[in-house]
């Protein structure tokens, strides 16, 4: 049995990075020896195993074979004759394809490490195309190291064009799709994403809404072009690194040629095929929906925004909403503290306060909007 580490973790510890997780392939043994030594089995396809005291996954050196369509159509043999080479060669790019020995020493036989200072994100072999979430996971990565400059290999970008050409991309599922746009959004480059699908004629199919912002450019330039709504992506990473509010910012930039209705309906059409989770669908939506309302210099008006957008429930989402808007250039630094304080001196007011003690039911709580309205009036007077 021999152990090594493998993928993101050899090639994070080359870049100097964190190394956040760590991947074990397993030369040599069986399923029944992993067990006697205490690992616990999680895979079904395959077999993986959790160290018994890291938590670690180690893997069973294995080689795949294309069964059918999509992410799921494959056949997986491991087996004690399944040599390591075997095992990196299944693997997609060539700087997660390397691997390193007990001893410290570098595995590297698809030469992942010049790659790596070349900036280069290469396929290892023509199967790279039998699965079409590398397409994603090439755009993810390329967004994560896109502040060093790395790119996509010509050559790897025309497979993944004959996989969009071909259909595979037609057999993502959007749990799939949200994951590594989940990832993109946490990463230096988000906007890059979208530039390296765009480069390879899959953002039409995934993301038809920000496909069509792009200007008519000829391919070869694809990805050098920025429309309105990822030049807004790319500004909320200098100003917020909450990729809910990354998320929020791209949507509400979308599709300024449409009504107000129809940017919410395309907002709302994309989180929904994506199954985003609440939190990013209610503030990208609120976002658009809210957006004429936090301008106003009415009390009432002022009030209501804040009703709207959860202020006094989730004074969290509230704030993430301010930072959109700020971000996007509705609300200036002056704007936000004002609302920003507005809503805590708001939020602070209860029954308790209400001098009239016979209000009961919707009189109590009218009471209790006009005290906050009052208290909005008096930090608007004092802000002007």
């Amino acid at each position: 049995m021999e152990i090594y580490l493998v993928g993101g973790a050899v090639r994070d510890r080359l870049l100097d990075l964190p190394v956040k997780e760590r991947d074990w392939v397993v030369v040599g043994a069986t399923p029944e020896q992993m067990l006697e030594l205490g690992y616990k089995q999680v895979g079904k396809d395959f077999p993986v195993f959790l160290h018994p005291e890291t938590g670690d996954e180690y893997a069973l050196a294995r080689t795949e074979r294309k069964t059918g369509p999509g992410y799921k159509g494959f056949e997986f043999h491991a087996s004690p004759d399944v040599t390591l080479e075997d095992d990196l060669l299944r693997r997609d790019l060539t700087i997660n394809a390397m691997a390193q020995a007990p001893d410290g020493s570098l595995i590297d036989p698809h030469h992942g490490a010049d790659d790596l200072r070349e900036g280069l994100l290469r396929h290892v072999s023509p199967a790279f195309a039998e699965d079409p979430v590398r397409i994603l996971r090439v755009a993810r990565l390329a967004a994560r190291f896109g502040k060093w400059g790395f790119r996509v290999a010509h050559g790897t970008n025309a497979l993944m064009r004959t996989m969009v050409e071909n259909g595979e991309i037609d057999h993502l599922v959007p749990e799939r799709v949200w994951a590594e746009l989940a990832k993109a959004l946490d990463t230096d480059t988000p906007h890059i994403f979208f530039q390296v699908l765009r480069g390879c004629g899959a953002l039409s199919r995934l993301f038809p809404e920000i496909d069509r912002e792009f200007p008519a450019i000829t391919q070869a330039h694809a990805d050098r072009e920025v429309p309105q709504s990822l030049e807004a992506l790319r500004d909320s990473t200098m100003r917020s690194d909450d990729p809910r509010v990354r998320f929020a910012v791209l949507l509400h930039a979308l599709g300024h040629d449409l009504s107000a209705a129809q940017r919410l309906d395309q907002a709302e059409a994309l989180c929904t095929r994506y199954r985003a989770p609440n939190d990013y669908t209610r503030l990208a939506l609120n976002a658009i929906r809210l957006e004429q309302q936090v301008g106003s210099d009415d009390a009432k008006q002022i009030l209501e925004f804040m009703e709207s957008a959860g202020s006094f429930r989730q004074p969290a989402h509230f704030r993430q909403l301010l930072e959109v808007y700020a971000i996007a250039g509705l609300i200036d630094e002056t704007r936000t503290q004002i609302l920003k304080t507005a809503s805590e001196r708001s939020a602070a007011v209860s029954a308790a306060q209400i001098d009239d003690t016979d209000l009961r039911g919707p009189a109590l709580g009218e009471a209790i909007r006009e005290r906050r309205a009052q208290i909005i009036r008096g930090i608007l007077a004092t802000a002007g």
